[in-house]
């Protein structure tokens, strides 16, 4: 048996209507939406009671996604949405981006705001990191177009 694919990352949000809002201004195409609870959603997830909002969005090259979930039920504990970069876990996501700045100033009109600075790396890349409202961080890559001489 082998690995097919990376299928999506679930992502666990308070505000779902922001983290839509962010993402698509990104560039993510909302894929579909629905309301989960249930005895599966239970057994999936090993809590009791669980009552969920989720959202899957795709990039628009079709491969892999997102999906951001919103728990109603049951109350979760709270994360620290401004974790350190080192902190230990999931930090952030790398998307391929046409016009960095563009992207960038999309993903501030809908509270994105920047981790460290946009930074030129070598001649190969223009980068940053954008985290958003929830404390998602997202790293924009441009590549940059290299001149025949």
């Amino acid at each position: 048996m082998t690995l097919k694919k990376l299928e999506h990352v679930g992502v666990v949000v308070h505000d779902l209507e922001a983290a839509k809002a962010f993402f698509t201004a990104l560039g993510l195409e909302l894929e579909g939406e629905a309301s989960l609870e249930g005895d599966t959603v239970d057994s999936l997830t090993g809590l009791t009671g669980v009552r969920t909002d989720i959202a899957v969005l795709r990039p628009p090259d079709g491969h892999g996604g997102l999906e951001l979930i919103k728990y109603h039920a049951p109350e979760a504990p709270e994360a620290d949405p401004r974790a350190p970069m080192n902190t230990p876990g999931i930090r952030h996501f790398v998307f391929s981006v046409e016009d960095i700045d563009d992207v960038l100033e999309r993903l501030r009109s809908h509270g994105g705001t920047l981790v460290g600075e946009l930074v030129q790396y070598e001649d190969s890349y223009r980068l940053c990191y954008v985290r958003s409202p929830e404390g998602i961080v997202v790293e924009l890559a441009e590549e940059l177009v290299r001149s025949e001489a």
